[in-house]
């Protein structure tokens, strides 16, 4: 695995993509359906990330404690990209005032990810770059997401939301992930669940090659398998992406 981003451009990376998803909304209409969401109109979409913002800024403040602060998903007074913003801004500055140290409630306390502000951090930029996508899809203008970010996300996917699945429930495999950017990640598929780096040798089942940024879009469900390459057992990658808890 690689080492997060530094705490403080991680504040400047959910900063620049949440204004990048409000960028994008200020040039549709706010009544279009997302396709990668299709549940949500963009006005939702806008609506979601600015709830999960106001929520972890307040799970972050919270400190350790034992049960997550109610989570708020309901539609904002005012002006809808100005509430957005004002979303973003208290979640930078409650993760600024912890620091990256901190402890606090999160979802993900059976992976090896630590439980901390710092790994809230890194999670919320992949939310927000995510999101961003999403909305610049929506206006029909998507942008690859950046490389750093992408790289970044692809990682944390990894050690967080894979780790805290379970058990996997086919037949043993090894997944490779490989970034035309430089990266390559190893994941072993066992009844135990994912593991990531495994120590011991041989070769993937199957490898998924491409940008980074359309490495994280296939594992989000945003672009279809054929979007990226797949060498090998295509129908354990296929297993793979279905079992990935992403939606």
């Amino acid at each position: 695995m690689i080492p997060p981003l530094p705490f403080p451009e991680l504040l400047d990376l959910i900063a620049e993509r949440s204004a990048a998803l409000r960028q994008a909304v200020a040039t549709g209409d706010t009544e279009t359906r997302v396709p990668g969401c299709p549940d949500w109109s963009l006005r939702k979409l806008v609506v979601h990330l600015g709830a999960v913002q106001r929520w972890w800024a307040e799970a972050v403040a919270a400190g350790p404690v034992d049960s997550p602060p109610e989570f708020v998903d309901r539609e904002p007074a005012g002006d809808l990209l100005e509430w957005s913003a004002e979303s973003t801004l208290l979640l930078i500055d409650a993760l600024r005032v912890a620091g990256p140290d901190r402890d606090c409630w999160t979802w993900w306390g059976a992976s090896e990810a630590p439980m901390t502000s710092g790994a809230v951090a890194r999670h919320q930029v992949q939310e927000a770059a995510v999101h961003a996508w999403d909305a610049q899809e929506t206006v029909g203008k998507p942008e690859p997401i950046p490389a750093a970010v992408a790289v970044d996300a692809i990682d944390e996917l990894i050690v967080v939301t894979l780790g805290s699945i379970g058990a996997w429930p086919h037949r043993p495999a090894r997944i490779a992930l490989s970034a035309v950017e430089g990266p390559t990640w190893l994941v072993d598929l066992t009844p135990t669940g994912a593991q990531a780096d495994p120590v011991a040798g041989g070769d993937p089942l199957a490898t998924l090659r491409g940008s980074a940024s359309d490495l994280v879009l296939a594992l989000y469900k945003r672009i279809p398998l054929d979007g990226v390459e797949v060498d090998g057992d295509r129908a354990a990658v296929e297993e793979f992406l279905t079992w990935t808890d992403t939606e």
